[in-house]
């Protein structure tokens, strides 16, 4: 028997990931994959400015063709580095960003690095150096905690992010209106 749930319906067997937006969690970003389409909600009240570039970024169209630099099974997948829309610039992929950093490192005790969590990577050892590299984990990473901004949280498509790979392209990111 099927169980109906609002207008989605359950079936016997059948996993569904997709959860409920936060309370308290901002606009919702869209990216859509070669290998499937995620959606994350962000978390604006705790992390307002690493949320702002984001949706800035966003906005500008700047992660529109890039690939994702990094992806590491159980661990994160991660995008922002513009050349790597240049194939022939693998080996470089991860280095360069949009070139502005945020100057802040929003790092909150109330987000964790749960699987799922959406955060703020940045190169070195300083968090206010973060610029335009965000990543989502793979698994619950407490590791990560205390030492990256997590600004949002995977509601659907963790099983895109899942089989994502390195070099695989982002399509399209857009603000879920």
């Amino acid at each position: 028997a099927s169980v109906v749930l609002g207008a989605l319906v359950l079936m016997p067997g059948v996993r569904v990931e997709a959860q409920q937006k936060s309370p308290g969690a901002g606009p919702i970003v869209v990216l859509e994959t070669v290998k499937g389409t995620i959606e994350f909600e962000t978390y604006p009240e705790e992390a307002p400015k690493t949320v702002e570039r984001i949706l800035e970024l966003v906005r500008k169209n700047f992660y529109n063709g890039q690939r994702f630099h990094r992806a590491e099974p159980r661990f994160v997948v991660q995008i922002g580095d513009p050349e790597s829309k240049i194939p022939q610039k693998s080996d470089w992929w991860g280095r360069a960003g949009y070139g502005k950093p945020l100057g802040v490192a929003e790092i909150t005790k109330k987000r964790r690095h749960v699987r799922g969590a959406v955060g703020m990577g940045y190169a070195g050892t300083d968090p206010r150096q973060a610029d335009s590299h965000f990543y989502i984990t793979l698994a619950n990473r407490p590791d990560l905690d205390g030492r990256y901004a997590v600004f949002g949280r995977v509601i659907s498509g963790m099983e895109v992010a899942d089989k994502l790979q390195r070099g695989d392209r982002l399509n399209r990111a857009y603000i879920k209106q």
